[in-house]
């Protein structure tokens, strides 16, 4: 169970990071190529989202000394699935019906991937 919810978390905190990326990313609309970085620079959000994945990092290889890679990597995906219907909601994104057929098999993936799993 701590496995589990090590990796729920894990997964929390990958998708707060690119949620965070996408918002320093919004800052930057508009503006010329060469205020780039100092725009970059001057959001909080993106120590923010370095953090995260420092903590995600640390983490990760505390998951990896319990868990075998092929059980541990299949939640990866779970935020492949997560970001863009977040994003959806915090950043009034679009997407299609297909969007929803993929989300559903990537969920399905994850779901076969984890009951299937038999422990050496």
């Amino acid at each position: 169970m701590v496995n589990t919810i090590a990796l729920l978390l894990f997964t929390v905190i990958l998708a707060s990071g690119q949620l965070l990326f996408k918002k320093v990313g919004l800052s930057l609309r508009g503006r010329p190529p060469m205020d780039a970085l100092t725009t970059v620079l001057s959001q909080p959000s993106i120590y923010a989202a370095g953090l995260l994945y420092g903590i995600a990092t640390v983490l990760w290889i505390w998951i990896l000394s319990r868990v075998p890679l092929s059980r541990a990597y299949p939640w990866v995906a779970v935020g492949i699935a997560l970001v863009p219907m977040l994003s959806i909601k915090l950043f009034h994104e679009r997407v299609g019906p297909w969007f929803w057929v993929g989300v559903a098999l990537i969920l399905v993936g994850i779901l076969v991937t984890q009951i299937g799993y038999k422990p050496n």
